[in-house]
């Protein structure tokens, strides 16, 4: 839990891991999309991934969540997550399906939380599903990258698995928030 001074911080290690996450995605898209260089676009992903745990571990434990990062961080995720969805749909086109459930549930949620941090005045941490959600999402995006020839009901398959995961999140979250600003009132 962060206290008053550190909610208010800018310049954190955990920041900088999220800026850095959302520096890699060009450099991603261009490795996939600029070079058709997929293993090392998966690596990049990869190390962007890694950087995320990163980031999360060392707020925590170091008790340096802040206001900002708790926004930072799934920025960095859902830019990374559409670009690379956008990627995908050079050759996967039942990706469409996920990019736009992903995109219309980021769009509620960010409705969704401006309302609540209006209501209550509070910015409240990614929630379990959520997490869950995201790792579904890249696990779906990693394998369409890393197997070229994936067949495809593996593919569809993959793809719904990833949109009832995001659907899942957007219902909870939207309990959570309601639950939220009916508290504060």
């Amino acid at each position: 839990m962060a206290n008053q001074g550190n909610a208010k911080r800018i310049v954190t290690v955990p920041n900088l891991l999220s800026a850095f996450r959302i520096l890699l995605i060009p450099v991603i898209v261009w490795l996939y999309c600029g070079r058709a260089d997929y293993p090392l676009a998966a690596c990049v992903l990869v190390l962007s991934g890694m950087t995320d745990v990163a980031d999360g571990f060392i707020a925590r434990r170091f008790h340096m969540v802040s206001n900002l990062g708790k926004v930072l961080d799934p920025i960095a995720d859902k830019l990374t997550q559409t670009a690379m969805l956008g990627c995908l749909l050079t050759r996967f086109d039942t990706v469409w399906w996920l990019l736009g459930v992903l995109v219309a549930k980021e769009t509620a949620m960010a409705v969704m939380g401006l309302l609540v941090i209006r209501r209550t005045g509070g910015v409240y941490s990614a929630a379990w599903h959520g997490k869950l959600a995201a790792c579904v999402l890249y696990a779906v995006i990693f394998t369409h990258i890393v197997w070229y020839g994936i067949p495809r009901l593996w593919s569809v398959s993959l793809v719904w698995l990833g949109v009832a995961a995001v659907l899942i999140s957007l219902g909870l979250y939207v309990m959570d928030n309601l639950r939220r600003i009916q508290v504060a009132k």
